[in-house]
């Protein structure tokens, strides 16, 4: 696709779809996060960026069939991963086995939270949460900076016209 204004458009449109997608699934918390992030800041700041840059692609010379090839093969190797996992919800998976009922029984007395989720993002996640705070942070910071440096290097290159 040349027109870079409808690439950002589907790709917003298909994180709010994985959204409902998450919500389907019961996973409020991370759809809240990709309709949040996903949807919402990204094409924002894509569509911010594209107010300073160009609409249009520049076309390609490099009809080079190499990209396409190593994304075939990554998903088939994606596939081929999944193949010997349990069924989606299954009682039989390593999750319903083991983990899913030692947090149910024990998170309320460990960590004196009653809601599950809040108990495994706040405390047994702490430092993961943590982490994850830091990076959407620090990429926050760093498109701020980089918006700002273009637009100061765009105010230069107008006056420098006139």
């Amino acid at each position: 696709m040349s027109q870079l204004f409808a690439v950002v458009m589907l790709a917003g449109v298909f994180s709010l779809l994985s959204a409902i997608l998450l919500v389907l699934m019961d996973a409020v918390d991370v759809a809240f996060t990709e309709a949040a992030v996903g949807a919402g800041v990204s094409t924002v700041l894509m569509l911010s960026t594209m107010a300073l840059t160009s609409r249009v692609q520049k076309p390609s010379k490099n009809k080079n069939l190499a990209p396409l090839l190593v994304v075939v093969l990554a998903g088939s190797l994606l596939v081929y991963g999944t193949l010997d996992m349990p069924n989606y919800g299954s009682n039989e998976s390593p999750a319903q086995t083991h983990l899913s009922n030692a947090y149910l029984t024990k998170s309320p007395q460990e960590v004196g939270v009653p809601n599950v989720v809040t108990a495994i993002l706040a405390s047994y996640r702490g430092f993961d949460t943590l982490g994850e705070t830091v990076v959407v942070f620090t990429a926050g910071v760093g498109v701020v900076l980089l918006l700002s440096g273009l637009r100061r290097r765009k105010r230069k290159s107008d006056s420098s016209h006139d």
